[in-house]
């Protein structure tokens, strides 16, 4: 008796990890944080820090119509933050862009096709100004790393509470090997803080999955009853975009805010971002790591943005 307990115990540990190695991930969880720092240049200025916190949830696939691979439902909380030329400025007139955060909540919903083609629609509500807790954020940051003391925070945007609305399309444009592809991305933004379009390419070179169950655009995780989710994924991947700004809050102040600020600017309308990484994806996880490049927001602004994003997403 006692022989056949210990060897159903046996049987039952071993079958357990294939069991549930077999289950499909349904559920993700993770963060990005976007911050300058990370390039090691010692540099503080612009586009500074950005934190997002997201949950992902797979859909049932039994809901789904013919030709849609993949569905998901998304909540993200997040703040931009920005500085000038330094987060340490003397008087308003080195303010060669406004120091500005927007701190925003909200939702999205990703429709992943069979032909490799997505399209995201997403909506949050948010503010800019002091209420965006800007300040208050990147205090906390330099006096838990030892940093300078900040001024300059005085001169940013006025509040203003903002609903904005974004589009997302992508679609595979050529693959003519397993480890190498070229899709299109596009974007449009419609609201009182963004509004605006944009378009590029993104190649992928390396292990990668297809576009509707791949880290590049946040779809590993399924609801099916079979997963048939490839276990890793390890790629280089590069995106250059061409953006239209049509209205930004954090450089012109509120749209329908009285006090916009005490500096602000006219955007450059038409800006260009360069993005350089890799991606790395495991059953669980996703560690990602890239480089962004991007033009002046403002022709007052000394030089271009920099920093680095790293992400973290685990699948449960």
């Amino acid at each position: 008796m006692k022989a056949t307990g210990f060897l159903f115990l046996c049987f039952f540990l071993i079958t357990i990890p294939k069991f549930s190695q077999s289950q499909n991930l349904k559920n993700e969880f993770g963060f990005r944080s976007d911050n300058d720092s990370y390039l090691g240049y010692g540099q503080d200025r612009y586009y500074t820090n950005g934190l997002f916190i997201t949950y992902r949830y797979a859909l049932k696939q039994e809901d789904l119509k013919p030709g849609t691979a993949n569905k998901i439902w998304e909540a993200e909380i997040g703040q931009y933050m920005y500085n000038a030329q330094s987060g340490q400025v003397r008087k308003n007139t080195d303010v060669d862009r406004p120091f500005a955060a927007y701190l925003y909540a909200g939702t999205k919903l990703s429709w992943f096709f069979k032909n490799e083609q997505s399209l995201q629609a997403a909506l949050n509500i948010g503010t800019i100004g002091p209420n965006a807790l800007g300040e208050k954020a990147q205090n906390l940051i330099h006096k838990t790393f030892g940093f300078y003391e900040l001024n300059g925070w005085q001169y940013q945007s006025g509040n203003e509470i903002g609903v904005n609305a974004a589009l997302n399309y992508s679609k595979l444009v050529v693959r003519k090997a397993e480890d190498n592809d070229l899709s299109l991305q596009s974007y449009l933004n419609i609201g009182n803080t963004f509004s605006g379009a944009g378009a590029g390419i993104l190649f992928r070179a390396g292990k990668m999955n297809k576009f509707f169950k791949t880290v590049s655009n946040n779809s590993r995780i399924s609801n099916s009853k079979i997963d048939t989710i490839p276990p890793k994924e390890f790629f280089f991947f590069t995106r250059p975009m061409l953006n239209y700004i049509a209205y930004d809050a954090t450089v012109e102040g509120g749209l329908f805010a009285d006090n916009k600020g005490v500096v602000t600017y006219n955007p450059k309308r038409f800006q260009y971002s360069q993005e350089i990484g890799i991606n790395y994806a495991v059953k669980s996880w996703t560690l990602n790591f890239s480089v962004v490049f991007k033009s002046k927001d403002t022709n007052s602004q000394l030089k271009p943005h920099q920093y680095g994003s790293a992400v973290a997403y685990y699948r449960f």
